[in-house]
């Protein structure tokens, strides 16, 4: 096992990452201004899953050590893209006395 194909497993898994999360983001900025979001979610969640599972699938047939290496990537990826996008803080709202 090659530190060079973990490495390269790690940014695998951001990429799949970047692409799930990317993709769920686009899909709620998306799914206000369509007329069937309903469509719009189911589609997009099958797109992103079976991108996800077959590159994951294609990690696992060389070793289950590069899986988990992307699977960290993966979470990372989360962690980042989530920390990114973020909206805004809430407003504060007056408690009501």
């Amino acid at each position: 096992m090659l530190l060079i194909y973990l490495v390269l497993s790690f940014a695998a898994g951001m990429l799949l990452g970047a692409i799930f999360f990317g993709g769920l983001w686009w899909t709620v900025q998306k799914i206000t201004g369509s007329d069937s979001p309903y469509l719009v979610s189911i589609a997009s969640f099958f797109v992103r899953a079976a991108v996800v599972l077959a590159g994951f699938y294609f990690l696992l047939q060389a070793d289950w050590s590069y899986l988990l290496a992307a699977l960290a990537g993966f979470i990372i990826a989360r962690i980042i893209l989530t920390s990114k996008l973020k909206s805004g803080e809430k407003p504060n709202r007056a408690k009501a006395t």
